[in-house]
């Protein structure tokens, strides 16, 4: 098997009042290609002042690892197949609720890519069926994933 692994590094703001909870929530994620990236509380959840728009919350990049999971398994089955895929797209969705342990949790996302690709839409679910299948983080999690191809 492999190892992942990703350095998360926080430091309080010289104004912080941490005790009070009224602290920063930005903070940065070391990936072990080398990749640095700031990431925050998601500002639906944190107050703004404690937040970064500009960073990547841990939702996002929860959705982000499924859609980029999925593109990678699809585009390497697209290969096998012998299609040339030009170009993919995928304005995945994640939606939060409740889980039925009363929970907070992403409860679905929807993967919603967009192939540039010579092949008719039965061979195209096909290959968005194994991909689902063989995808790393959607057998890892229990939200439910669905994929819904766009044109």
């Amino acid at each position: 098997m492999s190892q992942h692994t990703a350095t998360i590094t926080w430091r309080q703001d010289e104004d912080d009042h941490f005790t009070l909870g009224r602290y920063t929530r930005v903070h940065e994620i070391a990936f072990d290609g080398g990749t640095t990236i700031q990431a925050s509380g998601a500002p639906q959840n944190v107050p703004a002042q404690f937040s970064s728009e500009m960073a990547v919350d841990p939702e996002e990049m929860f959705v982000a690892s499924l859609a980029s999971c999925h593109m990678l398994w699809f585009l390497d089955f697209a290969r096998r197949a012998g299609l040339d895929v030009q170009s993919y797209r995928d304005e995945a969705v994640g939606e939060m609720g409740r889980n039925a342990e009363g929970r907070t949790a992403i409860l679905t996302v929807r993967l919603r890519p967009k192939v540039e690709v010579a092949a008719d839409a039965a061979q195209l679910a096909e290959l968005h069926h194994k991909a689902h299948d063989a995808c790393f983080i959607a057998n890892s999690v229990t939200t439910v994933v669905t994929v819904e191809p766009q044109g």
